[in-house]
């Protein structure tokens, strides 16, 4: 399918838009805007960041990346993943790391959906973005231990450093802290599904962890003052961009450029099997890029698209891309409106919301499958990966990852079938065709894979007996793809029947693999003659030509 113009998609969704679509829209956004409150506040403040700077990354990524985005059901936000990213950033460099490397990675990004190479982000196996994606998870649930317990402790690099931490060292937990967090937890887990289409757990766990806090004025720490405006006091200038030090960052922006671009595209894949629409992978890369680089300026963090939000988007009814403009509408009301209790929100409640989140973002159903049908190789890169993200810096957790996605990748398709057998006289005469079947020296071997590099050593060990070989007929049908090494390997193979002077022929080549081996010599060398449709054609012209092996024992027995 050809990319679309977003004038093109644009058409598609507003031709025949009406008053009842735009009603479905209007309910559908101020769904979203109620489920993704909370979370932009949890977000923003797990960032390391300020919950303001959730609240204000949420608007600003519902009004470009939502007009701009690939698909309709699209709904962009601070995630939690994303916030596993940044903490890191933050205790290193601090806001401005934020900041610069969220600039960057959208300049990444829109290059990335300019250039067309967004199909390349689907490379990335499924165990190992689920072994990340669980790894983030442990890292949010970690990184919201002290919060839930009322507690602080010291920073560390690394998730399991801080939770090798808590078991080192001994703490008193606040009660009033646990008792808030518990009672959105509660909310979450308990609060009907029917009811939650309606009207969020956690906001209605958040709502009743911030009255009960108000009314005993409990001494546990609260998200404090929230700024009734867009351009957050501390935020992004090119002032404070620090020049001299930008290679520090690169590492960090290829985390988030990495992560934003599989997010995205992972939640448009969810949405398009929701809804039947496919999702422009770099249309959506040129939004998501578009607002990362606007975003700092703001003061706001680095965001990508949400699969919860888009989830609760479709579900409720959305029709078009006005969905998350009218989210992104419903949250800065809110920002006006709610500003008094919204900073009265306990730490705790907020705790509570992404400790939950963290346990769903899990893919459980994948991570079941996996093992549950041990599938060893994807259970390896699952679990490297998940430790590399929770152990290790996370930047180093993504190149581990993208190691193991080639690894993966060249496991499975490096291994070719060779299946060498002897001509079957009685099965060729079934089939009509008449051979006088007494040369004993003609073999075929039929091959399906790849032929290239990784591929040479089991070519190469499949040919390592051809003594009293006449012809040796490879039926190629299956292989579709050879390189440079494939080409050397074949030469070998020739130059050894050669001099025994055997023949080697092919059947069934691809139009491809053959315009490989012509610009490889294969085809001069060998003889244009020696190619054939199939391999029977080659075992009667094998025949035909006489065998030397068969005249050599013809005249041993005659004498």
């Amino acid at each position: 399918m050809p990319r679309r113009s977003l004038v093109r998609l644009y058409q598609d969704e507003f031709t025949n838009y009406s008053p009842a679509k735009f009603q479905q829209d209007l309910l559908a956004g101020l769904t979203v805007a109620a489920v993704a409150l909370p979370l932009a506040l949890a977000f923003g403040v797990a960032s390391g960041a300020s919950a303001a700077a959730g609240m204000v990354t949420a608007i600003l990524a519902g009004f470009i990346m939502g007009l701009l985005g690939g698909a309709p059901y699209q709904i962009s936000g601070p995630t939690g993943a994303m916030s596993a990213v940044l903490i890191v950033l933050v205790t290193r460099y601090g806001l401005e790391g934020i900041w610069v490397a969220g600039l960057f990675s959208g300049f990444l990004l829109l290059m990335i959906g300019i250039m067309r190479l967004g199909r390349f982000i689907a490379f990335i196996p499924a165990p190992v973005i689920s072994g990340f994606t669980s790894g983030i998870a442990l890292i949010i649930f970690i990184g919201q231990i002290d919060n839930f317990f009322g507690v602080k402790t010291a920073a560390t690099e690394t998730a399991a450093q801080k939770f090798i931490g808590y078991l080192n060292t001994p703490f008193i937990p606040d009660w009033h802290a646990v008792a808030l967090a518990l009672i959105v937890i509660g909310s979450m887990l308990f609060w009907p599904a029917k009811w939650n289409a309606r009207f969020p757990a956690s906001l209605l766990g958040i709502i009743l962890a911030t009255l009960l806090n108000w009314i005993l004025s409990w001494p546990v720490s609260m998200i404090g003052v929230i700024p009734q405006t867009l351009f957050l006091e501390q935020r992004l200038t090119l002032a404070n961009i620090p020049w001299e030090n930008l290679s520090d960052f690169i590492a960090p922006t290829l985390t988030i450029t990495a992560l934003g671009a599989v997010e995205s595209l992972l939640c448009g894949a969810v949405g398009s099997n929701m809804t039947g629409v496919r999702l422009q992978a770099n249309q959506e890369l040129i939004a998501q890029g578009i607002g990362n680089m606007v975003i700092p300026f703001f003061g706001g963090v680095p965001a990508t698209a949400a699969i919860a939000r888009s989830s609760v988007g479709i579900k409720s009814g959305g029709q078009t891309r006005l969905v998350s403009v009218i989210h992104a509408v419903g949250i800065l009301l809110s920002m006006f409106l709610l500003t008094a209790f919204m900073e009265r929100i306990p730490l705790a409640a907020l705790a509570g919301v992404l400790m939950v989140t963290a346990v769903r973002m899990n893919e459980w159903d994948a991570i079941k499958f996996i093992f549950g049908k041990r599938f060893k190789t994807d259970m390896i890169a699952f679990t490297i990966t998940m430790l590399a993200t929770i152990v290790l810096d996370l930047t180093q957790a993504i190149l581990i990852g993208s190691f193991l996605a080639g690894a993966v990748f060249l496991n499975k398709i490096a291994s070719i079938d060779i299946t060498v057998q002897d001509v079957d006289i009685k099965r060729l005469r079934e089939k009509g065709i008449e051979t006088d079947g007494h040369c004993r020296h003609v073999r075929v071997a039929f091959l399906t894979g790849p032929l290239f590099f990784a591929a040479t050593g089991q070519f190469n060990e499949a040919f390592s007996n051809l003594k009293e070989t006449h012809a040796l007929i490879l039926s190629m049908r299956g292989v579709s793809l050879i390189d440079t090494a494939g080409i050397e390997a074949i030469h070998r193979l020739h130059e050894r029947l050669h001099k025994q002077g055997g023949t080697l022929m092919f059947a069934g080549l691809h139009d491809n693999a053959k315009q490989m081996m012509e610009r490889g010599g294969l085809v001069e060398t060998i003889g244009e003659r020696n190619f054939f449709w199939s391999s029977d054609q080659a075992i009667v012209e094998a025949e035909r030509r006489g065998c030397k092996f068969c005249r050599t024992r013809h005249k041993f027995h005659a004498v």
